[in-house]
């Protein structure tokens, strides 16, 4: 199985997996481990047993592709900023202010 066009297919279901763990918005730093755990963690729901160094290649990799479509802005040497949105957040609404009656 080719783990890095894997997650490039499945990019939006990977980080909104990435999200229930870890702080992932507009704009928020993420770090080369993080994504390296994520990823490791993201193809073991799936039943598959990747090791520690190649979940470090297909992040390594998978954090350039993000690079060169703007995806990710880098930052420092394991640091980048998210430069896209994952979508609406659920927000809680208030039941008297839509409906006073």
């Amino acid at each position: 199985m080719d783990l890095l066009n894997d997650l490039t297919s499945n990019k939006s279901i990977f980080f909104k997996f990435m999200k229930e763990k870890y702080r992932l918005y507009l704009n928020s730093n993420i770090f080369f481990r993080d994504i390296q755990y994520a990823i490791k963690s993201y193809f073991e729901k799936k039943d598959i047993r990747i090791k520690y160094s190649q979940a470090e290649k297909v992040a390594y990799d998978f954090i350039h592709k993000l690079e060169d479509t703007g995806e990710l802005k880098k930052m420092s040497d394991n640091a980048w900023k998210v430069n896209f949105s994952l979508g609406i957040n659920v927000v809680q609404i208030d039941e008297q202010k839509v409906n006073p009656n």
